[in-house]
C-alpha cells in the first residue's frame, strides 16, 4: 500500500467518515457514483469495486458487462455539503476490465492516453477553464420558460442579488475541496454567472470540472435556486461556454513562450494553434455535443462560429491573450468554442492531440485576424479563408465520423458509441414539431 492510500485510510478514521463515494463519468460526461463503507476501502484500493458496466452509457456491451472501478487516492476530498460529523468523502476512479487493464471506454483513460503521448514528446499539458452557467428561480420546468434570478449584465454589481451569496458560498465550498478559484462575476445574460478555475494539469482540471458542476448544483439547491449548464437555455440571451486556456510546459519552461517573437509565441505554440484550427471542425461534436450547443455557437454574443485566430480578439475561435512583460510562464492560448456542458476528459484529449498533431506535422499557421469575424460578410470571410464550424449536431457528426484524429484519440469503442448515441439525439430532435413551426405555419398553411 502506498503512502497516499495510507493517508486516505488514516484521514477517514480520524474524521469519522461513514461513506466514501466513488466517482467516474460515462462517455457523455455524466457523473456516476457508488458509495462504499470505510471497511471496504482497503480492498477497493487493491482490487477495485465490481459493477455492471452494461448499465452505464457507453461503457461496455451486455455480454462483457463486468467492470471494475478502482479509486485514485490522489483525488480524495470530503464532500462539505454532506456535513462534518459522520461525513462523506469522494474519490475519482479509473475503470478497469476484469483482468485489470484500463478500460478503453473510460473517459478518464482517454485523457490519460493523450497526456502520455504529450509526455513522450516532453510536454505537460495545462488548462484553465472559465465556466459559465445560469441561475434560475425554482421551480424549473421544461414546460415553461425559466426565470432568471436577476436582470444583471456583464460585471454588474446587483444589489442584494441572490448571485452574490450564491457565488460566495460556491467558491468557499470549492476551495474547501482543494479547487482554487481565480475570478468570479456576473456574466452578460440575466442570471448568468462565470467562475474561473485556476490553471492545473489537464487531468486535475477535468476532475475539478466534474466536481465543480456538482458543487454548483448542490449550492443552488441550498439557496432554493436551480443551476443549469445548458449551452443556450434562452433564445434571446447569450449561451454558456467554457473558454479554456491551454499551454504546454517542458519541465518548468513554458513551451509556448519565445521572447522577442511576434506576440511572444514560440514555434511550438504556432504549430499547436495551427493543429487546433486544422482539426477544429472534426472535434466540434465532442466540444459541443448537444443539439442545443449549435444554438449557442451560431447565436452570436461572442460565441465563435468560424475558424480563425487572433491576438486578444474575442471574436476568433482561438485567442492569444495579451502578453504581460516578464511573465513568460503565463503565455497561453484560449479556445473559445467549448461548452461548459462538455465531457472535459474527451474535450481536453482532443484539443491536446489536435495541437500535438500540428507540432508533429509542423502545420503552417495562417495570419491572425484583427477583424470582428462575426460582423464580416460571407464573401469577406470566404476571401479571408475563415471556414465555418459545423452548423448543427448532424453536420458535426458527419465531419467527426471521417476524422482519423478523433477516432485514434477516443479509441474505437468510445468513438463508435459516441457517434451512435449522438446520431440518435439528432434523429429525435429532427422528429420534433417545435413551437416555432406551429406559430409560423399552423394558421397560415
Amino acid at each position: 500500500m502506498d503512502r497516499q492510500q495510507e493517508f486516505v485510510l488514516r484521514t477517514i478514521e480520524e474524521r469519522d467518515v461513514r461513506f466514501i463515494r466513488l466517482w467516474f463519468t460515462d462517455v457523455l460526461g455524466m457523473l456516476k457514483s457508488v458509495a462504499i463503507a470505510p471497511a471496504e476501502l482497503e480492498s477497493a484500493f487493491a482490487e477495485g469495486i465490481g459493477f455492471d458496466g452494461s448499465a452505464i452509457e457507453g461503457l461496455t456491451r451486455v455480454y462483457e458487462a463486468d467492470m471494475i472501478a478502482r479509486p485514485d487516492p490522489t483525488t480524495f476530498q470530503m464532500l462539505p455539503w454532506r456535513g462534518e460529523s459522520q461525513g462523506t468523502a469522494r474519490m475519482f476512479c479509473d475503470i478497469l476490465t476484469p483482468d485489470g487493464e484500463p478500460s478503453l471506454a473510460d473517459s478518464r483513460n482517454v485523457l490519460k492516453r493523450a497526456l502520455a503521448k504529450a509526455a513522450e514528446m516532453g510536454f505537460t499539458f495545462y488548462t484553465h477553464p472559465e465556466v459559465e452557467f445560469y441561475l434560475f428561480e425554482q421551480p424549473v420546468s421544461a414546460d415553461k420558460p425559466p426565470v432568471p434570478v436577476d436582470q444583471g449584465g456583464y460585471f454588474d454589481h446587483v444589489a442584494r442579488a441572490a448571485g452574490h451569496d450564491f457565488r460566495r458560498a460556491a467558491i468557499t465550498m470549492l476551495e474547501s475541496m482543494g479547487i482554487s478559484v481565480e475570478f468570479s462575476h456576473h456574466e452578460a445574460g440575466p442570471g448568468q454567472n462565470e467562475i474561473d478555475l485556476r490553471y492545473a494539469d489537464a487531468l486535475t482540471t477535468a476532475d475539478n470540472l466534474m466536481t465543480f458542476r456538482t458543487v454548483i448544483k448542490e449550492v443552488a439547491i441550498e439557496h432554493n435556486l436551480f443551476a443549469s449548464f445548458m449551452p443556450k437555455p434562452m433564445a434571446a440571451h447569450p449561451g454558456s461556454g467554457m473558454h479554456t486556456h491551454l499551454s504546454l510546459f517542458e519541465g518548468d519552461r513554458n513551451a509556448f513562450h519565445e521572447a522577442g517573437s511576434r506576440f511572444e509565441l514560440s514555434r511550438t505554440a504556432r504549430h499547436f494553434i495551427s493543429g487546433i484550427l486544422h482539426h477544429a471542425a472534426e472535434i466540434t461534436a465532442v466540444t459541443n455535443q448537444y443539439v442545443n450547443s449549435y444554438k449557442r455557437l451560431w447565436g452570436g454574443a461572442e460565441a465563435p462560429s468560424y475558424v480563425s485566430w487572433g491576438h486578444n480578439n474575442r471574436s476568433a475561435l482561438v485567442r492569444v491573450p495579451m502578453y504581460k512583460p516578464g511573465k513568460g510562464n503565463s503565455s497561453r492560448i484560449e479556445y473559445r468554442a467549448i461548452d461548459s456542458a462538455a465531457n472535459p476528459y474527451l474535450a481536453f484529449a482532443l484539443l491536446l492531440t489536435a495541437g500535438l498533431k500540428g507540432i508533429e506535422e509542423e502545420y503552417d499557421l495562417v495570419d491572425p485576424t484583427e477583424d470582428d469575424v462575426a460582423e464580416l460578410t460571407n464573401a469577406e470571410r470566404g476571401a479571408l479563408g475563415f471556414r465555418p464550424l459545423p452548423t448543427s449536431l448532424g453536420n458535426s457528426l458527419n465531419i467527426m465520423e471521417n476524422s482519423e484524429l478523433v477516432a485514434e484519440t477516443l479509441g474505437e469503442h468510445v468513438f463508435e458509441y459516441f457517434l451512435r448515441n449522438k446520431r440518435q439525439e439528432w434523429t429525435d430532435y429532427r422528429a420534433q414539431v417545435t413551437p416555432f413551426e406551429l406559430q409560423r405555419l399552423l394558421t397560415t398553411l
